[in-house]
């Protein structure tokens, strides 16, 4: 059986939307594809300073165990930054994309042939001595004269890269000579310690699919395509094709393919900016709950309920006791009620403890966070930029778990009066569609929602553990 290995290189591409992802949308969509199962998640190019660098190295635990690759232009600078952006993956990769047609190679290098092969020879073995995985793609191969393309071959094969792709960005080639290219191509290859062979196909006359499986069966290994991206091969048909005909093909993937329809749909929603909102408002439930100063355990678990929360009945009673308590002293609402969830149900040994955080906001700078939890004693950080200090806060700790968990509400007030006022908040995740609530007490109110978070997400470690 045949492995294709999938290349998605969405994130490089940019997508279809109107306006670029932002950072928190592009780690979205790494979890996404991570949790599809792609091969390959490529990145773009770190052009943008340390805004870039900061993303790489947020998604780089996101990856888990799919191989990151950071996608470079022929700069040495960039190499030796990009390799530092990534290096904490499980599984990085350098991709060099090395334009070797002559209107592209002049334009965008403002190299001659020669020059540019020693350019490209220079900055292979540049990205192999950090020890990196290492793919180079030539750009607009279709139409590269035959002796430079020919030469840029046995250029990557003697700096033993690992990947060869091989790309149509002109996008006119029909599937069969698309084939016969890359069959062509793979005759320069050694026959020992070949580089594997990749296809970046474009959609242009909506035949990228088609030449793909063309290549597949001419040598190549590795398809690249991407999701909502124009011109670009579609993720969702290369899943859809392996769903019906992998198997009487021959051909295995590590796409999981019962996932495929909703995963892809979620990275759509994003790069369209459709997604699920971060936060839900619980106003109509609020107002839906009514309680009252004598309310029996029974109104109290049907409102407890109403809220979206499932107690055991000793958490329940636990709940009704601490009601009846303070509501003998003055009255309560729905937001006491939650209050009163989030810290007296489901108390469990915690999983985390917050050991730091570094918060750096202001009117001017984008948001940005440095958590650092301790579990069992093993410290796990998480670095994160955000709309505000609480949402990066709250970011940075999801890139520590490498799992997004639906934020249903936020609140904080003030328990003391005063410029030392203490700040009491309270957090609301659901996971699996179950709602877990924290309470967090600190006189920093970001310290205060990093606490409630934890406790939240230390109820939802208990639980799933306890399954």
């Amino acid at each position: 059986m045949k492995k294709i290995i999938i290349a998605d290189a969405t994130l490089r591409v940019g997508g279809a939307a109107e306006c670029a992802p932002g950072f928190k949308e592009k780690t979205e969509i790494v979890k996404a594809l991570e949790r599809l199962g792609v091969d390959v998640i490529e990145t773009a190019p770190p052009v943008n300073g340390k805004s870039d660098i900061l993303l790489l190295h947020t998604i780089a635990p996101l990856a888990g165990d799919r191989v990151l690759s950071c996608s470079l232009p022929l700069d040495e600078t960039l190499i030796e930054s990009g390799w530092h952006a990534i290096s904490k993956a499980k599984h990085p990769r350098l991709h060099l994309m090395a334009p070797v047609s002559a209107a592209r190679m002049e334009y965008l290098c403002h190299q001659k042939t020669p020059a540019f092969l020693e350019t490209l020879r220079k900055l292979i073995s540049k990205a192999k001595g950090f020890g990196a995985e290492v793919e180079v793609s030539l750009l607009d191969a279709t139409r590269a004269e035959k002796e430079t393309l020919a030469q840029a071959v046995k250029v990557v094969c003697e700096e033993k890269a690992d990947v060869l792709t091989l790309c149509d960005n002109d996008g006119t080639l029909l599937p069969y000579e698309m084939r016969d290219f890359v069959a062509e191509a793979a005759k320069l290859l050694p026959e020992k310690d070949a580089p594997a062979l990749g296809v970046e196909c474009s959609n242009r006359l909506h035949l990228g699919f088609a030449a793909a499986m063309e290549c597949v069966g001419a040598g190549a290994v590795q398809i690249k395509c991407a999701v909502a991206a124009e011109d670009a091969l579609p993720l969702e048909e290369i899943a859809g094709f392996l769903r019906a005909k992998g198997r009487d093909l021959d051909l295995a993937t590590s796409l999981d393919l019962t996932v495929a329809e909703r995963q892809i749909g979620n990275i759509t929603a994003v790069l369209l900016g459709n997604a699920v909102p971060h936060r839900k408002e619980n106003n109509a439930v609020g107002e839906a709950v009514q309680l009252t100063p004598d309310a029996d355990i029974a109104e109290i678990g049907n409102a407890v309920r109403q809220l979206g929360y499932e107690l055991s009945v000793d958490d329940l009673a636990k709940v009704f006791e601490e009601y009846r308590r303070i509501a003998s002293k003055k009255a309560l609402g729905v937001k006491d009620l939650d209050a009163i969830v989030a810290a007296v149900a489901m108390q469990v040994p915690p999983t985390f403890k917050l050991k730091s955080f570094v918060i750096t906001s202001g009117n001017a700078i984008t948001s940005m966070a440095h958590v650092i939890l301790l579990r069992k004693d093993e410290e796990v950080q998480g670095f994160s930029m955000g709309d505000g200090p609480i949402d990066a806060a709250f970011l940075s700790i999801e890139n520590v778990l490498g799992i997004h968990f639906e934020l249903d509400d936020f609140k904080i007030n003030a328990v003391t009066e005063g410029r030392e006022a203490v700040a009491s908040a309270i957090v609301r995740l659901r996971s699996n569609g179950k709602l877990f609530s924290g309470k967090g007490i600190s006189t920093d109110v970001i310290g205060a929602g990093i606490r409630a978070y934890i406790d939240a997400l230390n109820k939802i470690y208990y639980d799933e553990s306890a399954k």
